[in-house]
C-alpha cells in the first residue's frame, strides 16, 4: 500500500498504516481508558497536550479521530449533543500490543 492509500474500513491494520499521530491519540485513549477516566474529545486533547508537551489544535485532533473509527481501531459515541466518547476497539487494542512487543524485541536486541 502506497503512503497516499488509507487502509479500507474492515481490512486489516497494523502499526505501520498509521500516522505517528494516531498512535498517540491510540495512547491517549488507553491512557484515559486505564485510569478510568471518560476518554471524550477534550479529555484526549489534554492528554496528547500533557505527553506531547505541545498545543493540539481541533482540526488536527477531529479527523484523526475520525480516520481512526473508520479504520476499526477505535468506537465513538455519543455522551450528549455536543460530546462524543471515544473507546478502543479489540483491534485497536491488539495492534497497541503488537507495537509494543514489537518495540520491545527491538530495543532487547540494541
Amino acid at each position: 500500500m502506497s503512503s497516499s492509500e488509507s487502509p479500507r474500513q474492515n481490512e486489516p491494520v497494523s502499526a505501520v498504516d498509521l500516522l505517528t499521530f494516531e498512535k498517540e491519540i491510540l495512547y491517549a485513549i488507553a491512557e484515559l481508558e486505564v485510569s478510568s477516566q471518560e476518554s471524550y474529545g477534550l479529555g484526549i486533547k489534554r492528554e496528547l497536550e500533557a505527553v506531547l508537551d505541545e498545543d493540539i489544535n481541533h482540526g488536527r485532533l477531529y479527523p484523526n479521530l475520525d480516520n481512526l473509527v473508520s479504520k476499526g481501531l477505535i468506537e465513538k459515541s455519543e455522551l450528549d449533543k455536543r460530546t462524543n466518547l471515544y473507546h478502543l476497539t479489540n483491534t485497536g487494542k491488539d495492534l497497541i500490543q503488537d507495537y509494543d512487543d514489537r518495540l520491545s524485541d527491538i530495543a532487547n536486541k540494541i
